[in-house]
């Protein structure tokens, strides 16, 4: 069903954004996994609201309870089910949107898909739904460091006009997270985080681009024809809320280059379980198998479609009204999207790393 994704390490998130909670159960999970809460609770507390001045000023502390799956630290090899519970809720801010469509907001689809739809705060279509994929996210990031030492860096690289040129080698968790806009360059995120604040005195909004960076990636994950390692990536990052576009390795830029320029040459490798290329234009990805280079992405989000500008929109009975929105939204989603794509990115490797152990058993050393 469309709220489960993943064929061994699968997940099921569950909740509306001002229902009581939400939450997912992760089937799947490998048993006797050394898990540490504290490092779920730190990605939840990377995409909470209220977390800064940029930030959408709901507060929910988001605090992680973790119903079943794991003891004493060791997940059992069961469903590991985990929830949040929604503590700031405000229904009535959204009763004058009951019946009227959002602009570039998914009201207007699901009320012609279903007929039905949760009366407030976009329900599944909000961004709160993403709180399970974090925590599994998270998970499946413990199960990747543990066993590959794989490690997945996101960060805004672009708002709105303002880009930023980051040095890949150079890049750490420490440095992402050392300021509020979650771009490792100081003077850009400055610049970035002014235009935030801009937009949203105006009641206006923004979006832009986060890049990601996937280090000590096994070789050998994905498989042929429609279950591409980057097709898979694709699926996962473009089922975030309010993205528009994804690239991997060169990605639209590539078109630009002969194969000539294009091509990665091999060269020789000490370890024989992966292959080395003097460039990385593929971004980790050849044939739909990951090569053992880092895998490298970009994925573009779009402005927050709920804004504080008086808009043009229809109700459910198609006709023409004017709305100005109220409640707590972000003015760029993109800050708090950072853990998200983080999430995306580690539920994919890890159900891909399984599936490769499924079909090749242990051919491969990891």
């Amino acid at each position: 069903m469309s709220s489960s994704f993943g064929k061994i390490f699968r997940v099921s998130t569950f909740g509306e954004s001002h229902g009581g909670a939400v939450g997912v159960i992760l089937d799947g999970c490998p048993p006797k996994l050394k898990i540490d809460i504290n490092l779920i609770q730190n990605e939840l507390d990377r995409r909470r609201p209220g977390q800064s001045d940029i930030t959408t000023p709901r507060n929910e502390e988001d605090k992680i309870e973790i119903l079943s799956g794991i003891k004493e630290g060791l997940t059992l090899g069961t469903p590991i089910a985990m929830l949040v519970r929604n503590k700031d809720q405000r229904p009535v801010d959204y009763n004058n949107l009951e019946q009227v469509f959002r602009p570039s907001h998914a009201d207007g689809t699901y009320h012609l898909k279903y007929g039905i739809q949760a009366s407030s705060g976009g329900g599944r279509a909000s961004a709160r739904e993403t709180i399970g994929r974090v925590a599994a996210g998270a998970v499946a990031k413990q199960l990747l460091k543990t066993l590959c030492n794989t490690e997945i860096l996101s960060w805004v690289k672009r708002i709105h006009d303002i880009d930023s040129d980051i040095n890949k080698e150079k890049i750490s968790l420490n440095k992402i997270d050392s300021n509020i806009v979650r771009c490792p360059d100081e003077k850009v995120s400055a610049e970035m985080i002014e235009r935030i604040k801009e937009l949203k005195r105006q009641g206006d909004s923004c979006g832009g681009v986060i890049e990601c960076l996937v280090r000590n990636v096994p070789s050998g994950l994905g498989m042929p024809v429609f279950d591409k390692l980057e097709a898979d990536l694709a699926k996962a990052l473009m089922s975030l809320p309010a993205t528009k576009g994804f690239e991997i390795g060169s990605g639209f830029s590539g078109t630009y280059l002969k194969g000539s320029e294009h091509n990665d040459a091999f060269i020789k490798s000490d370890d024989i379980s992966k292959l080395r290329t003097i460039s990385n234009n593929s971004g980790g990805i050849q044939g739909g198998i990951s090569n053992g280079e880092n895998i490298e992405m970009k994925i573009a989000f779009k402005p927050t479609a709920t804004i504080g500008k008086e808009q043009k929109t229809v109700n459910a009975e198609g006709k023409e009204v004017l709305m100005k929105a109220k409640g707590r939204h972000d003015p760029c989603v993109l800050p708090r999207a950072v853990p998200m794509v983080d999430a995306m990115v580690a539920l994919v490797l890890a159900d891909h790393l399984l599936l490769n152990h499924a079909q090749c058993g242990l051919m491969h050393n990891y």
